[in-house]
């Protein structure tokens, strides 16, 4: 008689437990390996943009003037001075900047920075070394040619100035247009690449004249948009190519760029010359997650 071999009833009870259990456990492993692996890339994503973001925000800040910065509490309501900015409800940073770009140049500044005041009269500043025709260049390849150095303006370092009138904000031109603001608009002088002359109609003659200055082209504008109640998620928009001591605010800039979307917060604060900003994000997977970044500008 031939044997055959086979399982007993019992090892067969006892492999279909093994398989139970391995597979319950099994199953659950499985889930929290993916669970863990998702919450790992989400969170990777976050921290990404979220960092990108306020290092785009903190480089722009650097090339400040400090005494510009102002705050909204949306893009239509009155500019508020950075100082006096408190609380969660501000959405928008803006501030004006001299222009890095043109002061570092090529091989040397296109702008020096600094005025010679003994050459200097109330018709003409003398900046030596500048190069007016380069800065011009420079300024219509950084605008897309929307802007040149006839919408530029000279600040003077050390200067005394009153943030609500003296920069342009909300409009209020009439100091700038006297040249007694903060902002100095100038324009070129035919033949002589190393002067200014004032674009107002109205020369430097009761301006007090500092030996060194910045120049600028643009302010920049950091704005909360489309911030939805439900989500609590908005989308963070940079702003540029405006002049706010022509008049111009941030319905005329005429270049604009997304930092980042599904922002949950961006908040602000400056304590002496030194800003704080903070940006927070959320993702519709982990909606009960969010992840901030926060950066110091001196």
């Amino acid at each position: 008689m031939q044997k055959r071999l086979a399982f007993t009833m019992i090892e067969l009870i006892f492999v279909i437990v093994i398989m139970g259990i391995i597979g319950k456990f099994g199953v659950e492993f499985l889930a929290q390996a993916y669970s863990s692996y998702m919450y790992e890339k989400i969170n990777h994503t976050l921290q990404s943009n979220s960092g990108m973001a306020v290092e785009q925000i903190a480089k722009r800040l650097e090339y400040r003037i400090k005494d510009s910065v102002i705050a909204r509490i949306d893009t239509n309501t009155t500019a508020v001075p950075i100082s006096d900015a408190s609380g969660t409800n501000y959405k928008v940073l803006e501030w004006i900047g001299y222009d890095n770009e043109g002061f570092r140049g090529i091989t040397k500044p296109y702008w020096s920075g600094i005025i010679d005041l003994d050459d200097s009269n109330a018709t003409v500043l003398t900046s030596p070394d500048t190069n007016t025709t380069a800065e011009d260049t420079l300024i219509h390849a950084l605008s897309n040619n929307n802007s040149a150095i006839s919408d530029a303006a000279l600040y003077f370092v050390g200067a005394n100035s009153d943030v609500k009138t003296d920069y342009g904000w909300d409009g209020n031109t009439t100091k700038i247009n006297a040249q007694q603001g903060a902002m100095h608009p100038i324009t070129t002088v035919a033949g002589r690449i190393d002067r200014f002359q004032s674009s107002t109609g109205t020369n430097f003659s009761n301006v007090d004249i500092y030996e060194y200055y910045q120049l600028a082209w643009t302010a920049y504008a950091v704005v909360m948009e489309d911030y939805n109640t439900t989500t609590h998620k908005g989308t963070l928009r940079l702003y540029w190519d405006y002049q706010p001591w022509l008049g111009e605010n941030i319905s005329n800039a005429a270049n604009s760029a997304v930092l980042m979307e599904n922002v949950s917060t961006f908040q602000f604060m400056s304590i002496g010359s030194i800003m704080k900003i903070q940006v927070c994000t959320k993702s519709d997977l982990l909606a009960e997650h969010s992840l901030c970044k926060e950066k110091t500008v001196l």
